[in-house]
């Protein structure tokens, strides 16, 4: 049985207004991972999420669960997958995160780069791209991808 990945990128465009704490600082959806990444590549999914993890990636973000502070437009879309009890996992990953990431680090074997598992050059750039973008506007740590594995 495969493995596949659904999510959504969000970003906090408050928290670059009114800064992280206010209440009117809420994370707003952005864009489906479907419409951004066709691929369910294992050894991405391993690099990034510990999903499949047989070549021994050490992964940035492995079951940190489903945000508590998710957007209304991530919910309802959660939802329609059926939520925590069809899926097999949810964890999420910031743009800081990704940008601070050393993406020559290799797999157990020392064969497989992060660069060439979920780097640039992989369908996870397209995500990359766009997560960049919101970045640059809203700063690096209000742009989050939310993923969960079904």
């Amino acid at each position: 049985m495969s493995t596949d990945v659904s999510g959504m990128i969000e970003c906090r465009p408050g928290a670059r207004l009114w800064g992280p704490d206010d209440e009117e600082t809420v994370w707003e959806a952005g864009i489906d991972l479907m419409l951004l990444n066709s691929g369910n590549a294992y050894d991405g999914l391993a690099c990034l999420f510990g999903i499949r993890n047989y070549f021994g990636f050490r992964p940035l973000a492995e079951g940190r669960g489903f945000p508590e502070d998710a957007s209304e437009g991530l919910r309802r879309e959660f939802a329609e997958y059926g939520g925590p009890r069809c899926v097999h996992g949810t964890t999420w990953l910031t743009w800081a995160e990704l940008e601070a990431t050393d993406w020559q680090e290799t797999d157990a074997s020392g064969t497989r780069s992060r660069a060439s598992a979920a780097g640039t050059g992989t369908a996870w750039g397209r995500v990359w791209s766009v997560m960049r973008v919101l970045g640059e506007i809203h700063r690096a740590e209000n742009v989050r991808l939310v993923v969960w594995f079904h």
